[in-house]
Order: C-alpha cells, then sequence, then structure tokens
C-alpha cells in the first residue's frame, strides 16, 4: 500500500512539474480570458445591455457555466490555482542544478569540454604569458573582465557577461505567480458592480452582478456630469463630477473620464455610461393672459411644482408625457423617449378654488384650454440624464501589476540579453610549441555571438602580432 501511494505521488509529481503540463495549462487560461473578453461580462456590462446582447435561453446557459463572470468563476480559480502548482513544482525540481551553473560557474574547461565546444579556435604563440596577456588585453577591449584561473600549475582565461540571464526563466516563474496570485485574490475577495447616477444624487449601494447589493462606508455624489461630441455628432467622451461623501462632509472630488477613475479607500469609480433617464428636469414655457395684450412670463417648472401667475392664479405642472398617444379618452405614453412630448398642467384660482387642465400641445377631445385664464407656450425641455459608473473593488491588483513589471523585466533577459562566455587555455602540443585555445559560448542570439568570437580572434591575432614586433625588454608587464 505504501509502494502505491509513493508510486501515485511520485506520478503526480512528474505530471505537475512537466512543461508539457505546464505549456498545456497556461493555453487553456488564454483561451478562457480571451473568452471573458468577448463574451460581454456582467460586473462591466449594464443588465439591460445583457439582455439586448443575449437571447434569455443564451443568457441563462453562459450564467450557468459562468462565462459572463469568467474571471470570478470557481474553475477559473481552480484553473490558476493549478497552473501555479505546476510553476512551482518545475522551479523546484529544476531550480537546483540552475543555482549550481549560476553560482558556481565553469572557468577552466577540461579537454574533453574544449574538444566538444563548436565555436573554438586555436592560435599559435611563443609561449603561455605572451598568449595570455593578448588575450587579456583583448577582452579588456571588448569590455569583459577577464579572470586568471589556475588549476595544476597551469594558467586559463575566463570572462562572462550577463550571468543573471541563465535565471531569467524563474523571473518569468516569479512574475506568472503574482498575477495569478493576484487574480486568486481578486476573485475570492474583489467584486464590480454598478451604479446609476443623476446629477445632485448620491448613493452608497453598489448594483452587483448576482442582483446583491453592496453597502460602501462612504457615499459617491454626482455633480454634473455631460457628453462631449464630434462635428459629426457622434460621442467624443463623457465625464462625471463626483464627491465622497463621509458624514455629510466632502472628502474628495474628481472629474472623470473613461479610463480615469476616481480612486477612494481601495475602491475605482470608472466611467462607464451616459443617457437620459426619461425623466423631465424642467419645463421652460411662457404664460400670457387671455384677456387683455399682457406680458409674457417667463417660467421654468419641474413635475409637481407650482408657480405665481398673479396674486390669485397659480400654475402646477401635473404630469409630462414623452412620447403621448390619445385613446379612449385618455392620454398614455407609448415609450420613454421623448419623441411626441405633452404636458399637463393644472391652473388654480386661489379664491374660487376652480381647477383648469391644459395641455400643451393642445389635446383632441380635452376642451379646457379654451377656459384657462393663461395661455401658455412651451419653449424648451431640459430632461434628466444619468452617469453609469463601474464600481470595482480588487485587492489583489498590486500583485499582478508587481507581475506585469516583473514579466517585462524577466522576457526582456531571456530574449535580449545573452549569457556570453569566453575561455583562453594556453595549450603545449606535442612538438613542444604552444597554441592558445579560445573558445566561447552563448545561450541565445549564436549569429551575434559568433561575430563577437571572430572579433575577439582578431584582435587576439592583432596584439600577438604587435608583441611580436616590440623587443622583449620593452614589453609591458601582463595584466593582472
Amino acid at each position: 500500500m505504501a509502494v502505491h501511494i509513493r508510486s501515485l505521488r511520485r506520478k503526480i509529481w512528474q505530471a505537475l512539474s512537466s512543461i508539457k503540463t505546464g505549456v498545456v495549462l497556461l493555453i487553456t487560461v488564454v483561451v478562457l480570458s480571451a473568452a471573458g473578453t468577448i463574451v460581454l461580462q456582467r460586473p462591466v456590462t449594464d443588465p439591460d445591455e445583457m439582455q439586448r446582447a443575449y437571447s434569455p435561453q443564451v443568457l441563462r446557459i453562459l450564467d450557468a457555466v459562468g462565462l459572463t463572470d469568467v474571471f470570478h468563476a470557481w474553475w477559473f480559480v481552480a484553473l490558476m490555482i493549478l497552473v501555479s502548482l505546476c510553476i512551482i513544482a518545475a522551479s523546484i525540481e529544476r531550480f537546483p542544478n540552475a543555482w549550481r551553473y549560476y553560482a558556481r560557474p565553469y572557468k577552466s574547461p577540461d579537454k574533453t569540454f574544449r574538444r566538444a565546444l563548436p565555436i573554438q579556435k586555436q592560435i599559435p604563440i611563443a609561449d603561455e604569458e605572451t598568449g595570455l596577456v593578448a588575450a587579456e588585453r583583448s577582452l579588456h577591449e571588448l569590455g569583459f573582465k577577464p579572470e586568471r584561473v589556475v588549476q595544476s600549475n597551469h594558467f586559463s582565461l575566463f570572462a562572462e557577461r550577463n550571468r543573471i540571464s541563465e535565471m531569467a526563466v524563474y523571473i518569468v516563474h516569479a512574475s506568472l505567480l503574482l498575477i495569478f496570485f493576484g487574480g486568486i485574490v481578486d476573485a475570492l475577495w474583489g467584486w464590480r458592480g454598478f451604479v446609476k447616477l443623476t446629477q445632485g444624487q448620491q448613493s452608497s449601494l453598489v448594483e452587483l452582478r448576482d442582483g446583491k447589493q453592496k453597502s460602501l462606508p462612504f457615499a459617491v455624489r454626482c455633480d454634473g456630469a455631460g457628453q462631449e461630441n464630434y462635428a459629426d455628432g457622434t460621442p467624443k467622451k463623457w465625464w462625471s463630477q463626483l464627491a465622497v461623501v463621509r458624514n455629510g462632509q466632502d472628502l474628495q472630488r474628481k472629474e472623470i473620464v473613461v479610463n480615469d477613475p476616481l480612486v477612494y479607500g481601495g475602491v475605482r469609480f470608472y466611467q462607464a455610461s451616459y443617457g437620459p433617464t426619461g425623466k423631465l428636469e424642467k419645463l421652460l414655457l411662457t404664460a400670457r393672459a387671455s384677456s387683455g395684450p399682457g406680458e409674457k412670463k417667463d417660467l421654468a417648472l419641474g413635475l409637481n411644482e407650482i408657480a405665481s401667475l398673479d396674486p390669485d392664479t397659480t400654475v402646477q405642472l401635473a404630469e409630462f408625457i414623452p412620447d403621448y398617444v390619445v385613446s379612449d379618452g385618455q392620454v398614455y405614453t407609448r415609450s420613454t423617449s421623448v419623441q411626441n412630448p405633452a404636458a399637463h398642467l393644472l391652473v388654480t384660482s386661489r379664491k374660487s378654488g376652480k381647477h383648469v387642465n391644459f395641455w400643451l400641445p393642445a389635446l383632441e377631445g380635452f376642451a379646457e384650454n379654451a377656459q384657462s385664464p393663461y395661455e401658455f407656450e412651451a419653449v424648451d425641455l431640459k430632461m434628466g440624464y444619468f452617469t453609469g459608473l463601474e464600481v470595482s473593488h480588487e485587492p489583489g491588483q498590486w500583485a499582478v501589476w508587481a507581475g506585469v513589471i516583473c514579466m517585462g523585466i524577466g522576457l526582456t533577459f531571456v530574449f535580449y540579453v545573452a549569457h556570453t562566455r569566453f575561455w583562453a587555455v594556453p595549450v603545449r602540443e606535442a612538438n613542444g610549441k604552444y597554441t592558445l585555445w579560445v573558445g566561447g559560448l552563448a545561450n541565445r542570439n549564436r549569429e551575434a555571438f559568433e561575430e563577437r568570437f571572430r572579433e575577439l580572434v582578431s584582435k587576439i591575432e592583432a596584439e600577438l602580432k604587435t608583441q611580436a614586433e616590440v623587443p622583449a625588454r620593452t614589453r609591458v608587464p601582463s595584466i593582472a
């Protein structure tokens, strides 16, 4: 039994630490993340828009499998945890060897290594010191800091650059772990929702994707909102002037636009939408006495608001119908859009208490307009508009952004920074003559490295030629 358990553990470990498993899981994460950008997501989409985009049957299926909230779905969280375990297992499996390779670089190549190295060159030299000095100076010219290595009474040179790039893959691993950690934290403890506010309105309640409401420890107030258009009338941008309110005090104010949110207490308010509420804010009209020349009087009435016309007469906006139709002696509205508006005014005499219904425009079958002591003319409508705010609390975003930065650094080292190594070993041949064996190795960008190797060989040969032309007594001591 114990043998079977150990065998099962070993198989699980081998599967988790397998590069193939990690690649398949990463591709799955990418595909599902793409699905989360293609399918409308409830946390960031107005419910009405969701219903317009998908039929009820399709929406039920998408909700059931979690595709309308991919990044908070239990299976997506489980997948991120599984990928993280694979990355950790693969790193544990391979890191010890990589660290030994990094911490103890191979500085003194033996015969077997020298024979197997694909990039090498043998240069005739007069003696060991001459070859080492020429190689030292040439490496210095190329920006390296060569190190003399002593082994069995023989000297050799070793020079390298960018050894850290050997560990770049683990920087990438760490960045992926940070990104997944942030995603898991957001999925478990973060939330997204939506708030609609009209001008002057404030709220501390956020409508979440599941229909529940989230209460904030503060309120957000809309002090103004609007839309800027291009010359052809298409929307250019939406904006909202917001204020954070707590205990009746304004703590923070900001004008937000798309991608420039208001941030307070770890909660972000993004500009998401803007549109008409279908409700009237003010009806602008003029009033003039029905008898006599009387001057026009400008009025601005909100719904149920009363204005005085003279000491005895008042007018009230009793009803506003945005898209009226008359049927069976009644006035109805066909929609909330302001397509065919009508206003119902109530003109009242204080003395007699008599009420007269006045309609703008005059409606067929409603003959009381002629009995009104005043005539009215509509000038303009000021309709109410709402601003739609996407609200999010993402406590793991710091880890995601840290991971993105680490990913950029790691990938830069992986693709653009090569670990370059050079060796120079004086070798005494069987005939008693000396050659300088020069070899090099780089973990990437082989073509560029081969060009650098040829440059090094040319410099060494030129340095040897220069030394041969200088009398022995005037030679400069070797560089330590």
